[in-house]
């Protein structure tokens, strides 16, 4: 038996309790878990903004250690650190073919499978976003999990998995920011402060950050934010005051609502690219009239996985982080155990601090 943390229905309190794991059979890995983040993408599982079976064990942002393989399994091998891959790529679907792999139509089917058990009545629990990383250990897939790259420790390494790909994949693969151009990123949670780095990294001259907390300034800052600025209905003339009246080349949206992301698309100059890589509901509706589409020429793309293939990208983030460019440390601001997600939960819904990290006993 393990710990984990259950929602037990949509809308429901987390439960955090006891699970029985199967041992791990073809072509599956059984993982120690290190660290597990605590993303905005898990809440919206609670409060069915995103739709996965359940109940279900939630967390898909992770890293730990193999304990064991199952038969076929090649590539790791029992005491290997792993980074787990929420989102794995099928390699066969139109997207895989393109290579837009984190498009993939196949990636999210293992959350359909029954995953474990409820240790007290025995009753099914699937696996939430495929790898239930909020557990002491897990069982997953083989394409689940990557090599954790060398010389980056496993519990800074579980941010990999998805804020650091997520945020720097929306600046370099999606907005694909140039040196010397300016970004805005809206949002200064986990995914906003990789996005604030990777602007860093990517040379841009001005990295304007947008919160509605005063109290992430710092941090955000820290990250490589030149300008902060308080979110208002003053933000896009402030976003373009910074930036000689013109707006800024690049916005990088990481909150997922309809005002936010008009607000961020207002900011850019004429011409200039709007990512949006916040995930909202259904009834946040954003409109714009045919007129300012034409006259203004900004482009406005969705996001997913920060457009990131991880067997390509996590060596490169490696790289960043060894060389002292991306610092892992810089986005977490709490360090919780298994039965802290639920007030994690609430202080993302209250908007304060940046990345919240599981670390289990042991690491």
């Amino acid at each position: 038996m393990v710990r984990a943390a259950v929602l037990p229905a949509v809308g429901a309190p987390l439960e955090i309790t006891g699970i029985e794991l199967p041992e791990p059979g073809p072509g599956r890995v059984r993982v120690a878990l290190a660290a597990a983040g605590v993303c905005h993408s898990d809440l919206s599982l609670c409060d069915g903004t995103m739709r996965v079976p359940v109940p279900a064990v939630l967390g898909h942002e992770g890293a730990g250690t193999v304990v064991a393989v199952g038969e076929g399994v090649t590539h790791v091998a029992p005491g290997d650190g792993v980074v787990l891959n929420w989102a794995p790529s099928c390699g066969g679907c139109p997207a895989c073919a393109r290579g837009e792999v984190w498009l993939c139509a196949n990636a999210l089917n293992g959350a359909g499978a029954v995953h474990a058990r409820r240790a007290d009545d025995g009753s099914e629990l699937y696996p939430g976003l495929n790898v239930a990383a909020f557990a002491e250990e897990t069982v997953v897939p083989a394409g689940c999990v990557l090599p954790a790259p060398a010389g980056v420790p496993l519990t800074d390494a579980a941010l990999l998995g998805c804020a650091v790909l997520t945020g720097y994949g929306a600046v370099h693969h999606a907005a694909r920011v140039r040196e010397g151009e300016s970004v805005a990123v809206f949002g200064a949670g986990g995914v906003g402060l990789a996005a604030l780095q990777a602007a860093r990294i990517a040379g841009a001259s001005r990295i304007v950050a947008v919160d509605v907390s005063p109290e992430k300034e710092e941090l955000a800052r820290r990250a490589g934010a030149t300008d902060y600025v308080v979110a208002s209905e003053h933000t896009a003339r402030e976003i373009r005051a910074l930036t000689d009246k013109q707006g800024a080349d690049a916005a990088i949206e990481c909150v997922g609502r309809a005002a936010t992301i008009r607000t961020a698309w207002e900011s850019t100059r004429r011409g200039g690219r709007t990512v949006v890589v916040g995930i909202g509901g259904k009834d946040q509706q954003v409109t714009f009239n045919a007129l300012e589409i034409f006259h203004w020429g900004r482009t406005l793309s969705g996001c997913v996985y920060g457009n990131s293939d991880p067997a390509r990208d996590l060596p490169v983030l490696a790289a960043h982080v060894r060389e002292g460019r991306l610092d892992l440390g810089a986005l977490v601001t709490g360090r919780i155990t298994l039965d802290g997600i639920p007030a994690a939960f609430d202080d993302m819904v209250a908007g304060r601090g940046g990345r919240a990290l599981v670390v289990f006993r042991g690491v």
